[in-house]
């Protein structure tokens, strides 16, 4: 499936696979073969462990602000989002996205001239080439010039104020623990003797699986699932749920699925996993769905993306008198570890496990940490996007968390199917959901299905970190026609509301007065 790896000779080496001119050009940015880590220019204002992008931010946000900082990153730098999941997965969606509009051209009137065939390996060779692009922005060179100290190597730590990298010390007034997550595998008998892929090592391939399992239905796993049915590969998806994505809104998720199903991805809901077998060439899943009947998937790969777990073995925490479980590094609200001399950001200590929450996590732990400052996790609003076809982009409550929380609210419902340019593109199956507390206008919560839906949940997260009412966003002028104006619309439903029978009765004896006149 991937040929081999490109193994740089230096004393922090790693790889990277298929070794190609672009991954090549991705190492010699984020971790070059004949880079020398500096003398430690001790004591550090700042020391950071993880060069993701909690850690990214961090350092150089610092370093911008005057602070001298050092930068401790054993793979590559970029982290998980650069590397195996932001910008290598929205690369390929975009490849299978570009067929699905070839395939769907009919719809609109045009004929594509032969059959669409989709070119795996350019895909995702053309994935590699940008991922290498972009890496440039993350890249040891350009941290260096910022003037950070970039140390390559296992970073661990030694003391309460010190962390040991390449045979170095160190010392520091302030670190950062940002050293991230990975996939975990479930405990499933034959899973490890078979093999499996994960996001770390999915974007490798440089052949298209012609079948493929996905274990897990979350966001991870239902991109995977039909990107790689769009891209030619036969899927089958099992998850432990009814329904897939089931932390989304169920309305939304629902939609989602329906559109996988037409892509052709084979469900396998309410299953359970228990066996995977190696039978000649092929790897056979052994799950029990919802009834208890056995069943097999007989599958050339297998992804899992069923859990994640926090990056903290042989970090040293003990020694740094840092408390953390296997689920992370255990931060108070203003991401100050058990040690006062330590903050943890991102993955490694968050529910949210975003590039963009990691990312103002960071600017709380510069302010915190630095300048004594008292920024709080919990006050910022994290919205976020699954990349599935339609996308479902969300921001603060469900209805379902907010019953569990006992909050009352009203909802309003914009249906695409009464949103003229959503008709004019052909997806009108979405639509635009808020919720408000009861009574009142306040903003907690929203969910957009839609093509384009993480670029329209904004205007609602907007509004609830500036706390402006739904009423507000009525008043918003956008441009006609965008699909936006979903948005736009639920505020109209809100203004409605207020229309109550007796402010009717005033404006009508006012409207039959002004007649008279």
């Amino acid at each position: 499936m991937a040929p081999e790896s490109a193994q740089p000779t230096g004393a922090a080496a790693v790889e990277v696979s298929p070794a190609d001119e672009h991954n090549l050009n991705l190492l010699a940015n984020t971790h070059p073969t004949d880079y020398e880590n500096p003398t430690p220019n001790n004591p550090y204002n700042l020391v950071v462990l993880g060069a993701g992008t909690a850690g990214l931010v961090s350092a150089i946000g610092s370093a911008g602000l005057g602070a001298r900082v050092a930068l401790v990153e054993k793979h590559l730098m970029g982290g998980d989002c650069l590397n195996y999941g932001c910008v290598p997965s929205k690369g390929i969606i975009r490849a299978a996205s570009a067929w699905a509009d070839v395939r769907d051209a009919p719809n609109y009137g045009v004929q594509p001239n032969g059959d669409a065939t989709v070119d795996f390996g350019a895909a995702m060779a053309r994935m590699r080439r940008l991922r290498a692009q972009i890496s440039r922005n993350d890249s040891v060179k350009r941290y260096s010039e910022a003037g950070v100290d970039v140390f390559l190597g296992e970073g661990r730590f030694t003391g309460t104020r010190q962390i040991e990298v390449g045979g170095q010390t160190l010392r520091f007034a302030k670190a950062v623990i940002a050293t991230g997550g990975r996939a975990v595998a479930p405990p499933v008998e034959g899973l490890a003797e078979a093999g499996y892929l994960t996001n770390e090592t999915v974007f490798s391939l440089t052949e298209r699986p012609a079948r493929l399992a996905v274990i897990g239905g979350g966001p991870i796993g239902c991109e995977l699932a039909q990107t790689f049915c769009r891209l030619g590969s036969q899927v089958t998806l099992i998850h432990t749920g009814d329904h897939v994505l089931n932390r989304e809104d169920a309305d939304a998720a629902h939609l989602v699925q329906e559109s996988m199903l037409r892509d052709g991805v084979e469900l396998a809901l309410s299953a359970s996993l228990f066996a995977v077998e190696v039978r000649g060439e092929d790897k056979v899943l052994r799950y029990k769905d919802g009834p208890g009947n056995t069943r097999e998937a007989a599958v050339d790969a297998i992804v899992v993306s069923a859990g994640r777990t926090a990056n903290v073995d042989g970090l040293g925490l003990e020694a740094a008198d840092v408390a953390y479980t296997p689920r992370g590094v255990q931060v108070d609200d203003n991401l100050r570890t058990s040690n006062p001399h330590i903050f943890a950001a991102g993955d490694v200590c968050s529910r949210f496990q975003f590039t963009h929450a990691a990312d103002f996590m960071a600017r709380i732990v510069i302010a915190n940490a630095l300048f004594k400052g008292r920024q709080k996790a919990s006050a910022l609003t994290i919205p976020w996007c699954t990349y599935t076809e339609p996308q479902i982009a969300h921001v603060g409550l469900t209805e379902a968390t907010a019953a569990a929380a006992g909050t009352a609210i009203d909802t309003f419902t914009q249906p695409f199917d009464d949103v003229d340019r959503a008709i004019l593109d052909g997806e009108d199956e979405g639509f635009a959901k808020v919720h408000v507390k009861r009574g009142g206008d306040t903003i907690l919560g929203a969910t957009i299905v839609a093509r384009n839906a993480g670029d329209m949940i904004g205007i609602y997260a907007t509004a609830m970190t500036h706390a402006l009412g739904l009423g507000k966003i009525s008043k918003v002028i956008l441009p006609y026609p965008t699909q936006a104006e979903a948005v736009r619309k639920t505020g109209d439903l809100y203004n409605r509301t207020r229309l109550t029978p007796t402010v009717r009765k005033i404006m009508g004896k006012w409207l039959s007065w002004q007649r008279g006149r």
